[in-house]
């Protein structure tokens, strides 16, 4: 077996290289390049409606592409730009879009991965003659006992991407190669510095990739100006404290700019959607303890069959990216998957990922996870 698990020499065998034009995605490429592997890189272009969109992942435009190409040039590989705007609106944005109009939190990343990047770039390696295709995801996979590949958190924690990839079907998971995982950031840009890429001290992206500075509201009312229609402010004992111009304009959980005047802080506790009123209330009332969830995909190796008829299991969880795994107890109930977190977490929102780990180590294995249908608060009373 070669670097990648796979029985042929490094020269005789072909990877496609996800290249963003970032530092992470060229340090595999650079890498791979190394060690003798048939290296591709492949750029994909995404516009929207012909402006040059912002960047994230392999998904690029303007400058990225720039960039990518001239990571190529340095390491004498093949490189190919792949022009996917109606793929990625139809997939990504238009579902981004709706989700915020049912009073969602989307989270776009993982759409783009279930869709344009494991299932439209993936085939397209394939067709390449690849056998593998690697990406600069901060994650690790390893060969498990059955011979199909296990995820697992990364050894660099405050690069961990897990989150992002919780919804890799197995036979994707078996496909894909993650070369950063067992290292840290600093790492990847002293290789960039050694491989004389000039890309190597370009700053990472902080924003979703086609939404510029994270103004998300600005897209959404270029698509659905609708949705920017007035509505109430009403407290959860009913009083209705001001009104405002799109429920789209809040999130769960938000506090500053409600422009509303009270004794007492309030938090955003609920959006609904059909009657465009923003439910706002005190902080405990964000608290949630249990989240019912939609479309999980299970990677565990416990059957998730197992769960079902009252039967429960210890778990760890993510419900944002941002923060560490808590202690939680998964359940499967009339063919419904129920999470319960032990300490319990504020400002939970339907559309927002919980994604499954066993157990609270630093390089846990990833057991899936699955979108929040409904949060459950702990303190709440319906106006």
């Amino acid at each position: 077996m070669n670097s990648l698990d796979i029985a042929k020499c490094p020269k005789d065998t072909r990877v496609v290289v996800a290249m963003s034009g970032g530092v992470d995605s060229s340090v595999v490429a650079g890498l791979l390049a190394r060690q003798g592997y048939d290296v591709v890189g492949v750029t994909l272009q995404l516009y929207d409606h012909g402006e040059a969109i912002h960047r994230k992942g392999a998904c690029c435009a303007g400058q990225d592409i720039h960039d990518a190409r001239r990571v190529a040039a340095t390491l004498s590989i093949p490189h190919y730009v792949l022009d996917y705007e109606e793929r990625f609106k139809q997939s990504v944005i238009a579902p981004f879009v709706n989700a915020y109009q049912q009073s969602e939190t989307p989270v776009p990343c993982i759409a783009c991965n279930q869709s344009v990047k494991f299932v439209d770039l993936m085939t397209m390696a394939r067709n390449l003659g690849a056998d593998v295709l690697a990406t600069g995801h901060y994650v690790q996979s390893r060969l498990g006992a059955n011979g199909r590949r296990q995820l697992f958190r990364p050894v660099d924690g405050e690069r961990d991407q897990t989150y992002f990839l919780f919804a890799t079907k197995q036979e994707q998971l078996d496909y894909l190669r993650f070369p950063l995982g067992g290292m840290g950031k600093a790492k990847v840009r002293e290789m960039a510095r050694e491989m004389g890429l000039e890309i190597a001290e370009k700053h990472d992206s902080q924003d979703i990739c086609f939404v510029p500075q994270g103004k998300y509201a600005d897209i959404i009312r270029k698509m659905h100006p609708e949705a920017m229609a007035s509505g109430e402010i009403v407290h959860l004992d009913g009083r209705v404290l001001g009104n405002h111009e799109g429920i789209i304009n809040y999130t769960i959980g938000q506090r500053k700019g409600l422009r509303i005047a009270a004794a007492e802080p309030l938090y955003v506790i609920k959006l609904e959607q059909k009657t465009r009123r923003v439910i706002v209330g005190p902080r405990e009332a964000l608290k949630t303890h249990t989240v019912r969830l939609r479309d999980v995909n299970w990677l565990g190796s416990m059957p998730l069959a197992e769960l079902s008829g009252g039967n429960s299991a210890p778990i760890e969880v993510k419900i944002r990216s941002t923060t560490g795994p808590q202690s939680a107890v998964i359940q499967s109930r009339d063919g419904e998957v129920f999470v319960t977190l032990a300490s319990g977490e504020y400002g939970v929102s339907p559309g927002q990922a919980c994604v499954f780990y066993a157990d609270d180590s630093a390089t846990s294995e990833v057991w899936g996870g699955g979108f929040i249908a409904e949060a459950v608060p702990q303190v709440f009373a319906a106006a």
